[in-house]
């Protein structure tokens, strides 16, 4: 299938420059050091999706034109890729119908606690005028879902403090890996061609107690051995050049308003 991934925002929790390290190792002066925090926009067989809403989740869509989305898939919910979601307020308004959000048990359990008021009331799932209208569904990892005939496989991403994921298009036509410390073995088996485009965090080059460095990133960008490689979710430790220098030839280094096309 043909499709396009949009890389809304490319930064860590802080954003870049952050309030307490400011630029710190980027160079100010490269714009694609400027990163907001991380959001993805996925489109595939004419379905779009959103992966996270992050809290610049307003202006990211109004940058890149967004108007219409079919499904949000959450991979966790920390602040930095949740908190955005009261901006789903306005896609109802423009689609005038309710919109499907997909998260693992735990993740939707902190979203009905946090913003309950955006959840539909039972029968009441197209009231989007004056009501925000948000259906939720449970995904479990290693268990495929459809979404307009999209397969999506959910897989576990592990040792990042709390239940995340990370999702799988159409066995593998794209993948996108949010947040880890390690991944899943289960989540290669549901990898069975080889993806046109993986999507991969890199908080800090030297990693973190929660989060991969560039060594343990690359060496899983190597086994699920895409034709091309983005690396999102960076902080002001890591500069747009320093990190591509030390990068191979498929890998690349996402920034705000990256398009890449699937063909």
């Amino acid at each position: 299938m043909s499709g396009r991934i949009v890389v809304l925002g490319a930064g860590a929790a802080p954003g870049v420059p952050s309030l307490s390290l400011g630029w710190g190792n980027c160079d100010q002066k490269n714009p694609k050091n400027i990163r907001t925090r991380t959001s993805t926009y996925v489109e595939i067989g004419g379905v779009s999706f959103l992966i996270d809403t992050d809290p610049n989740l307003r202006e990211q869509l109004i940058a890149n034109n967004i108007r219409r989305i079919d499904a949000v898939l959450y991979t966790h919910s920390h602040a930095d890729h949740l908190h955005g979601i009261d901006d789903l307020r306005e896609i109802n308004r423009i689609s005038r119908q309710s919109l499907d959000i997909y998260a693992g048990k735990e993740t939707m359990k902190a979203i009905k606690n946090r913003f309950n008021y955006l959840i539909a009331s039972p029968g009441h799932d197209k009231n989007v005028v004056r009501t925000p209208s948000l259906i939720p569904h449970v995904v479990k990892g290693n268990r495929p879902f459809y979404v307009k005939g999209v397969k999506i496989v959910p897989i576990k991403l592990l040792q990042h403090c709390q239940e995340c994921l990370g999702y799988v298009f159409n066995d593998g036509e794209y993948v996108h890996v949010a947040d880890f410390k390690r991944i899943a073995e289960s989540a290669f088996k549901t990898v069975v061609r080889r993806p046109k485009l993986l999507m991969m965090p890199l908080t800090t080059p030297f990693g973190q107690i929660q989060h991969a460095g560039l060594d343990e990133v690359l060496g899983y960008i190597e086994r699920f051995n895409p034709q091309k490689a983005v690396l999102n979710h960076l902080a002001s430790e890591s500069d747009y050049e320093e990190i591509s220098s030390a990068l191979p030839e498929n890998v690349c280094v996402g920034y705000d308003g990256m398009n890449v096309t699937l063909d």
